[in-house]
């Protein structure tokens, strides 16, 4: 019997390789996504017997054992033999089996031989606040800029990790909607997942980094359209009070729930949309005309036991290995030559924008996402939706 603590508000219990997801104080959707009351009532009648049986379980459990780690997912990678160095890995929910593949990777080259790792993944802002609590790490790896700089505030980061050519982005993608195959609701664009009878899914922003991507792509992509600040605020007001009906606690976790049958539009990330569609999911990405670039910063910790090891992994995955090996993973090389090589396999949106066209993540989060003040954070509580993060 395991209790894993997956943020703030989430748990799971896993029993004989079943797990039940818990959300304390909110009915759920498997894997731990906030259900709109509109939603399906009879299946969220059973459900929520289920998952009130498991939340006075997990209850208990909590009681007995006082809680437990923050931690998503892990595994192991490339282990060392003979006392090598293990590196602890710590990142968003959906790059791991491209971790995988990089790490492994750099195990083989000169400055990886005998170095291990031990990954853990999930919602990036709940990884961030996890190593911000302690949570050991030496390579940060997170979806958003502002999951970075926190570590940097509390001294965790140093704050020249981003003083590279790289600028501390390991790789790019850009957000999609993900439809059922033959794309049977039609949808096009943003305009489209606003329309009555549309459901669409997409994570929780005060936990997800990804969520927070899809909401700014939305809202930059109605100022692309012409329309004012507070006409794309009105938009996203009814995309998340109307037509999204789940809402997970990470990138990964949503697209489980969109696979699995629920919604007709999932917001992602390209990459993971590939990765699901080359595992034979029945789903096709379009592309929106306006979209955001989504860039992913990775870092070294400042007080890592092992910084030299550390930031050569960090500095081979921009090698032209590396790069390539995000590439073939489906995420878009910020190395020039190898995004030149990739080019075809990654179209171009016609109008592709980056956060800086909505004024840079900082005055961004202070405007939308700050706990209290925030426009979308407010948008949320009126909706009943957890914002703790």
């Amino acid at each position: 019997m395991i209790l894993k603590k997956i943020d703030q508000l989430t748990y799971v219990w896993v029993r004989g390789g079943v797990r039940i997801w818990v959300r304390r104080g909110v009915r759920v959707w498997p894997r731990g996504g906030v259900v709109r009351p509109r939603s399906r009532p009879r299946a969220r009648v059973l459900r929520t017997s289920r998952y009130a049986a498991g939340a006075a379980l997990t209850a208990g459990l909590l009681a007995a054992c006082g809680g437990s780690s923050d931690v998503g997912s892990s595994s192991s990678s490339t282990a060392a033999r003979g006392g090598g160095t293990t590196l602890a890995l710590v990142g968003y929910s959906t790059p791991k089996k491209a971790y995988e593949a990089l790490t492994s990777q750099f195990a083989q080259t000169t400055a990886g031989r005998g170095v291990s790792f031990a990954e853990s993944f999930g919602a990036s802002g709940a990884q961030s606040r996890a190593v911000a609590s302690g949570q050991a790490a030496d390579v940060v790896a997170f979806s958003t800029t502002p999951d970075i700089t926190r570590l940097v505030k509390s001294g965790i980061v140093p704050g020249g990790w981003d003083a590279n050519p790289e600028k501390g982005i390991s790789s790019d993608s850009v957000v999609v909607l993900v439809v059922r195959a033959g794309n049977p609701k039609h949808i096009t664009g943003w305009d489209d997942l606003v329309k009555p009878g549309v459901d669409v899914i997409t994570p929780n922003p005060s936990t997800s980094g990804s969520a927070r991507w899809n909401i700014l792509a939305g809202y930059g992509a109605e100022l692309k359209e012409g329309k004012s600040p507070a006409q794309a605020l009105a938009y996203l007001k009814t995309l998340l009070t109307k037509n999204v009906s789940v809402q997970d606690a990470s990138a990964s976790a949503a697209l489980q729930t969109f696979t699995g049958g629920k919604g007709d539009v999932l917001l992602d990330y390209e990459s993971d949309a590939l990765a699901a569609q080359k595992a034979g999911d029945a789903i096709q990405l379009v592309y929106p005309k306006q979209t955001i670039l989504i860039e992913t910063p990775i870092g070294v910790t400042a007080k890592s036991a092992h910084r030299t090891q550390a930031q050569a992994f960090v500095d081979w995955q921009w090698s032209t290995a590396g790069q390539t090996t995000w590439a073939e993973q489906g995420y878009r090389p910020v190395d020039p030559s190898v995004r030149k090589q990739f080019a075809s396999k990654f179209p171009t949106p016609p109008q592709l924008f980056t956060i800086e066209f909505l004024g840079g993540w900082s005055a961004v989060t202070k405007s939308m996402f700050a706990p209290s003040t925030g426009k979308v954070t407010k948008i949320e509580q009126q909706a009943g939706v957890p914002t703790a993060s």
